[in-house]
């Protein structure tokens, strides 16, 4: 297969509600979705978010930067053009959706065990009433796994994780503080919720801060995530060499697509490290790659972070798996997915 031409559009979903975080509020995803066709008449897809806030990238420079290498995977046969995207500098969203496509025309998505799987659902930053009443609405709708986005007041956090510890107690609470806390925070925190049944804490520190992540891993027994701290394979092994945190999270479109996710998985299996696989507010090309790897890699991953279409508006017809509650499946029982 040889790559003919490489096409981009942007697309926009709305969501249900404003999703909140430490680090932005979005009522609209955007994401530009990148088709690669071949000579053969096959067509890979794939999609990148604007995730200014996380990786850098905003429509503009995706858009850019897809238009800049085109030019070099024109031509070339896919796993030539996958070699290539990879040593170049552009953004990791960018490199993600092309990867996505590449991977797609290689055939890379099939599942073996389709036995279905949980994801969380997301629970915005908001005033402490409304957590808990978004909360109340997901757990009567199915979805137990409530991903708990802080912010900087640490008053609030340690509040809110109270008012849900014992509001729902058959709820399981991941929090995610997005970078928002001192170490000295943090400690607070964790010192405060020590009596409450935590899943985790992800990311409390800023990304660079391995040190103070470290220090926090150490003084609590609720096992600590790294999410920015953990972009590409490199990021991991530092993490697991300096027992900075307990866990990582894995994302399509920090570490640039699904092979490089695969070298991160392949890594965690051999060491034994637990992880999530998370993603942005993502479309439907990407979250489905994002769950082919959710379904293999299950022995791995131990928490799921794709709630998106799940907060979409209206629901996807192009999403290959079914969201009911917190529990996915693959339609149709589908082996061969994308």
């Amino acid at each position: 297969m040889i790559i003919q031409a490489i096409n981009t559009e942007v697309k926009y979903i709305e969501l249900k509600t404003p999703f909140i975080t430490a680090l932005r509020r979005v009522e609209v995803i955007e994401f530009v979705r990148v088709s690669v066709v071949c000579s053969d008449g096959e067509v890979g897809i794939g999609e990148a978010p604007a995730t200014m806030a996380i990786t850098g990238e905003d429509i503009e420079i995706i858009l850019a930067s897809i238009k800049k290498i085109k030019t070099t995977l024109i031509g070339l046969n896919i796993k030539s053009a996958l070699e290539e995207l990879h040593k170049t500098g552009i953004g990791s969203s960018t490199k993600a959706a092309l990867d996505i496509a590449f991977m797609s025309l290689l055939g890379f998505f099939t599942l073996e065990d389709i036995s279905s799987i949980n994801t969380d659902i997301t629970i915005s930053l908001n005033p402490i009433d409304k957590m808990l009443s978004d909360a109340k609405i997901a757990c009567s709708s199915g979805m137990n796994i409530l991903k708990v986005k802080l912010g900087s007041d640490i008053k609030h956090a340690i509040e809110v994780t109270h008012k849900l510890s014992a509001t729902l107690p058959q709820a399981k609470l991941l929090i995610d503080a997005n970078q928002a806390w001192s170490l000295d925070e943090s400690l607070r925190y964790v010192n405060a919720v020590e009596e409450f049944d935590i899943e985790l804490i992800e990311q409390p520190v800023v990304a660079k801060d391995l040190r103070a992540l470290k220090l926090i891993t150490n003084a609590t027994k609720i096992p600590i995530l790294a999410d920015e701290a953990t972009f590409t394979l490199a990021d991991v092994k530092e993490i697991v060499k300096t027992s900075s945190a307990d866990m990582i999270n894995i994302k399509l479109m920090k570490c640039g697509g699904v092979s490089k996710a695969v070298e991160i998985l392949e890594y965690a299996r051999v060491n034994s490290i637990k992880c999530m696989l998370g993603s942005m507010l993502e479309g439907p090309y990407s979250i489905n790659a994002a769950l082919y790897l959710a379904f293999n890699y299950r022995d791995v991953i131990e928490y799921v972070d794709l709630d998106s279409p799940l907060l979409y508006k209206e629901a996807s017809d192009e999403l290959d798996f079914i969201f009911s509650g917190s529990k996915i499946s693959a339609k149709d029982n589908q082996k061969n997915l994308l």
